[in-house]
């Protein structure tokens, strides 16, 4: 499927930085060739795949992505649930998170992975295909503020986010344990159509009925910290974007 995108002066920046590197690449390829040894692999300009933007002095991870699954996973070896529960989280997640438990992976779009203790499927978060009251451990990652606004090929709908966290309190056994990733900031805004932006308080009214059992924040800035366990609702309400990790229990 091709999907068209809007060109932004971004874009076209990081297209001419790409042309104004070829001519060190090509240099790089010819003294490297000029002391290739005795050909024990091919070596073709037809073969070569440039990496034009590697040389760092330091690699700067993106941060929400970095951190979140690290939180999640010290939450999981804390608990030890017998199976857990994802819902449409960065699929990397579950397929570490299998190596020591058994984790069942649902997402709008699926894909398959075959991996020991580790199943996938298809499911729409606006309507989970479990009974009410029926999973014990439960995660949605960096999704919901997606949802409804089209992105993924999902319908439009402004209250789209609503109506998945209602789904997500629905299937939540009692006792249960729910871990729930967002952006947040002390502004809530949407980002269209990339995602919305919680705030603390929307994120605690819309969960209403359950139990914060721990609010961990990734701040903007490693200034503030990387990951702030038990983080204060003072700090989240600072954050310009940052990224809010709640474990509820019902």
């Amino acid at each position: 499927m091709i999907i068209n995108k809007k060109i932004t002066p971004r874009m076209v920046w990081t297209k001419v930085k790409s042309l104004l590197q070829f001519p060190v690449i090509l240099g790089d390829f010819l003294r490297f060739k000029k002391g290739a040894g005795a050909g024990r692999f091919s070596l073709s300009l037809i073969d070569a795949q440039p990496c034009l933007h590697d040389k760092v002095a330091m690699i700067v991870p993106e941060r929400h992505y970095l951190y979140h699954p690290a939180w999640a996973a010290r939450v999981l070896a804390e608990t030890k649930p017998a199976k857990h529960v994802d819902i449409s989280s960065a699929f990397f997640f579950s397929t570490l998170v299998s190596a020591f438990i058994p984790i069942d992976f649902y997402d709008y779009r699926p894909f398959e992975a075959h991996l020991d203790n580790l199943s996938s499927g298809q499911a729409d978060l606006l309507q989970l295909p479990f009974a009410d009251n029926s999973l014990q451990s439960l995660s949605c990652m960096h999704t919901v503020e997606h949802v409804g606004l089209g992105r993924y090929g999902d319908p439009l709908d402004y209250d789209g986010d609503l109506k998945a966290i209602k789904e997500l309190k629905r299937v939540l056994a009692p006792g249960g344990n729910l871990l729930f990733v967002t952006p947040i900031s002390g502004q809530p805004r949407i980002q269209f159509n990339a995602n919305r932006i919680f705030s603390y308080d929307q994120i605690m009214e819309y969960f209403s009925g359950l139990t914060l059992r721990e609010f961990t924040l990734i701040p903007d800035t490693e200034k503030d910290g990387n990951l702030v366990r038990h983080a204060s609702k003072a700090l989240s309400d600072a954050q310009r974007h940052g990224c809010g990790c709640f474990w509820f229990t019902k």
